[in-house]
């Protein structure tokens, strides 16, 4: 299964300089945030698969002129293609503007999907704008990442955590790629290909799930 990810700048390669094919294959495309309403229609229109989303915080927009033909994961959790995917939009908060969040906030954010968590077993992707604490986020008010995201991630053991909102040029050492025990993390900013086996069914396989809460 090839997923396409995004956040934070448009491609010119998937937008500029489209060329018919470039989405062929792409079997899901996910953007973390902060990308043009219309950069996101056209992916969907050009291509064959799902967009799905959750807002940045420069996102305020989508609230009038939201992607046409995409779909909002922002506090959901949703089954695409067998893969279990929670979106949770946003950052934290340090100027009162659109999609940002204290801590507690979050926090009480994520305790509204535990029983969906529950229900689902767990959760195979973790898509998020801002990064979790520790994981890729700077130390700056803006770019802190959450606390909370990372206890969840910690407790909760998605196969991957997508997340944008710290540009990887902002530091020439910066990773795209990290882990974090069985997650594996990846900074989505322009665009990244993720290629991953098909799910295997979730009747009846077992998710361990630490006793640590959120």
């Amino acid at each position: 299964m090839k997923i396409l990810l995004l956040s934070d700048e448009e491609s010119p390669y998937y937008w500029d300089y489209f060329k018919r094919g470039r989405l062929d294959g792409i079997d899901l495309i996910i953007s973390c945030g902060d990308l043009k309403s219309e950069y996101l229609s056209f992916l969907v229109t050009m291509g064959r698969a799902p967009v799905l989303y959750v807002h940045g915080n420069h996102d305020g927009g989508y609230e009038q002129f939201p992607p046409e033909g995409c779909d909002s994961i922002d506090g959901k959790l949703v089954t695409v293609k067998g893969l279990r995917i929670l979106g949770l939009g946003g950052c934290r908060l340090y100027s009162g503007g659109e999609h940002q969040y204290s801590e507690k906030q979050m926090r009480r954010r994520i305790r509204r999907l535990e029983w969906k968590l529950r229900r689902a077993g767990g959760v195979d992707i973790l898509v998020t704008h801002a990064p979790a604490r520790g994981l890729g986020d700077d130390d700056d008010p803006a770019h802190l990442g959450f606390e909370c995201v990372r206890k969840f991630i910690d407790r909760w053991q998605p196969r991957y955590h997508v997340h944008g909102h710290v540009h990887l040029r902002y530091g020439a050492h910066r990773e795209r790629i990290m882990t974090s025990g069985n997650t594996t993390v990846i900074n989505a900013c322009g665009y990244y290909i993720l290629e991953i086996e098909d799910p295997e069914p979730k009747l009846q396989k077992k998710t361990n799930i630490s006793k640590s809460t959120v």
